[in-house]
């Protein structure tokens, strides 16, 4: 694959931890006394899939493919005193796809893939939290890094497979990492951070970094470092040396029902002396005296001409950070180069289902040409349908503004999606 496609790919996958959007631990308690505890993980999802239309010759037309996987393993902590405790994780993840594979082509539908996913070791003390290890790390709103979640197929080279499962990133945690964390839930508090990617489509990249915060009862300020360190040979130059700084906010400014977030990030390319940057500002509203709750938020984004999205992923729920099921998935923009608008709107009819609707715009796409200019709508829906099953279907919209970004033509797309999470 070429150092294009490879940079390319990093931004296509939308990172999903339905397990976590659904609020719902997959832990099941086998010991907890006297300080010691530990837990049976379990996390499953299962999803079907198809569109209409495909998005590079590699796929098959009018795709329909399933994927799934399941995490397993043990996770716990021991006391060694009032002060001190030791904690970690030993889990295996099972994917596969099955079908025509994806609308992109990254998958063939013939992958299956059982390997180490969380192993890892750490201690914890009233003052500071230091783990090592296989583990996922996630900071600030997942813009930048959210886990190493591409995982692609066979259907742009066998070297690339990560065990298919490509919408649902299955496999999540980097292959080495040493985290630091200091301070608390309130005040100042920070992050140090070393990782280092396996994932040959993320370019194998080397990183470490910094993220300080402070968090008070208006919100949370937080900038954050990140500092490229190495790169596989034939990976993507540019994350060599590569800089990446931004500040970020995210809160309620102390006014009840009202949702703020923004970041801006700087980045400076290991290879090129030329800046680029990303930025997002976003409001929202939550009507809490109408029936259902319905929130209603804005957002624009904007993205430069080679600005790197990094291991961003899907973090608060539909739409961030890949902006619309089939844009953001299959037919682009991916995390870079374009203006986004959307809109979002929710609401909850009851206390186990959550309905959505988002609008999205892309514009200014692929060097201000617009080649890739679309709009998409998605609808969503999350259900509770048990304590161990729910169900989240979607189905979307996509028009492009002209044929080129479409596989030849520019006709709607019609896209639907049902996941099933099984939680324990």
């Amino acid at each position: 694959m070429t150092t294009r496609l490879m940079r390319n790919a990093s931004a296509l996958l939308l990172g999903a931890a339905i397990s976590s959007a659904s609020g719902l631990a997959s832990a099941y308690s086998l010991i907890n006394e006297d300080g010691t505890e530990l837990n049976a993980d379990l996390e499953l999802i299962i999803g079907q899939f198809s569109s209409e239309e495909r998005y590079s010759p590699a796929a098959q037309k009018s795709p329909s493919w399933t994927e799934a996987y399941a995490k397993y393993g043990l996770s716990g902590s021991y006391a060694l005193n009032d002060r001190l405790s030791l904690f970690g994780a030993a889990n295996l993840l099972s994917s596969g796809t099955w079908g025509d594979g994806d609308a992109l082509g990254s998958t063939t539908g013939n992958e299956r893939e059982t390997d180490i996913e969380d192993l890892y070791l750490g201690v914890r003390t009233e003052l500071f939290e230091f783990s090592a290890g296989s583990q996922n790390l996630t900071l600030g709103d997942g813009f930048l890094i959210n886990g190493d979640s591409l995982n692609m197929g066979e259907g742009f080279g066998t070297e690339l497979d990560r065990g298919g499962a490509y919408w649902l990133a299955a496999r999540k945690a980097f292959n080495k990492t040493a985290v630091l964390r200091v301070g608390g839930d309130k005040g100042a508090r920070a992050d140090l951070f070393w990782l280092d990617s396996d994932n040959i489509a993320q370019s194998e990249m080397e990183l470490a970094g910094i993220n300080a915060e402070y968090i008070y009862d208006q919100g949370t300020v937080a900038a954050l470092y990140i500092e490229g360190l190495d790169v596989a040979a034939g990976g993507d130059p540019g994350r060599d040396g590569q800089k990446t700084f931004s500040l970020r906010y995210q809160g309620s400014a102390g006014v009840d029902n009202l949702f703020l977030s923004g970041e801006h990030v700087w980045q400076e390319a290991g290879d090129s002396a030329k800046d680029t940057n990303a930025w997002y500002l976003e409001a929202g509203w939550t009507f809490s005296e109408i029936n259902w709750s319905p929130s209603l938020n804005y957002r624009f984004t904007q993205y430069d001409t080679g600005y790197d999205p990094l291991f961003f992923g899907f973090n608060r729920g539909y739409g961030t950070w890949f902006q619309g099921e089939v844009a953001a998935n299959y037919a682009g923009p991916f995390g870079t180069d374009s203006e986004i608008h959307y809109l979002g709107l929710k609401a909850q009819p009851t206390e186990l289902l959550t309905v959505g609707a988002s609008w999205f715009d892309f514009s200014d796409t692929n060097g201000g040409s617009g080649t890739n200019d679309a709009q998409e709508v998605n609808l969503w829906a999350e259900w509770v349908a048990d304590d161990h099953l729910i169900i989240s279907p979607l189905i979307g919209f996509y028009t492009p503004d002209s044929a080129s970004s479409n596989q030849g033509n520019s006709d709607t797309n019609t896209y639907v999606q049902v996941l099933a999470i099984v939680p324990f």
